[in-house]
């Protein structure tokens, strides 16, 4: 008796990257993906991801929901077939971070978690996959600059993204969102912008 293989899904972006082999960029399906998340997602090294004590259940029907908006995608990033990092991209006209600053043409808001590391540290892999990350999103040419807006006690993420090069801009206060299909908890966050020509200068 055989089984057939798993399909592997259509990447949306890939890049090689020496020393680590093939990065791919594929589409979230929370029905595929949802043991990878959740697991992710309720460990305590992502406690700024707010979703530490969400069950399988609410995680699926989290995603599900986000999968069903025009406005804000979610992602996996693999490096080969292994997944590597969460991401996903909004546009913030169409969030609660456009009550905090003012939202220009072109553009796009991130929310990035790395994966739990496997085998032993490889130094530069978090800024590797960050930079992956930012090559996908201004492969869009209507994007001119990236937003991100990390949990203010976040230092870590936050130190990260100036050394790839985003200016950091105020500290803000996102309001709380309680709707039927989702709730957000008011979150202190810091404001940070990649432009696009910042990102080419650290190519």
């Amino acid at each position: 008796m055989t089984t057939e293989p798993a399909v592997r899904p259509e990447a949306l972006y890939e890049e090689t990257v020496e020393g680590l082999g093939t990065v791919r960029v594929d589409r979230l399906d929370p029905q595929r993906d949802v043991d990878v998340v959740h697991s992710w997602v309720t460990e305590e090294r992502a406690r700024f991801w707010g979703m530490a004590e969400t069950s399988r259940a609410e995680v699926l029907e989290i995603y599900e929901h986000l999968d069903s908006l025009t406005t804000h995608h979610a992602f996996l990033i693999r490096v080969g077939d292994e997944p590597a990092m969460l991401f996903q991209t909004y546009e913030p006209e169409a969030d609660r971070v456009s009550e905090c600053y003012d939202v220009e043409p072109g553009d796009m808001g991130v929310h990035l978690m790395m994966g739990p590391p496997k085998g032993a540290p490889r130094p530069g892999f978090t800024a590797t996959m960050l930079s992956v990350l930012v090559h996908y999103v201004l492969a869009d040419p209507q994007v001119r600059r990236v937003v991100a807006e990390p949990d203010i006690r976040n230092e870590k993420a936050i130190e990260r993204l100036a050394r790839t090069g985003f200016e950091l801009g105020p500290q803000i206060v996102l309001p709380e969102i309680d709707l039927p299909e989702v709730f957000l908890p008011e979150k202190k966050a810091r404001l940070a912008f990649l432009t696009r020509e910042g990102a080419q200068a650290q190519d």
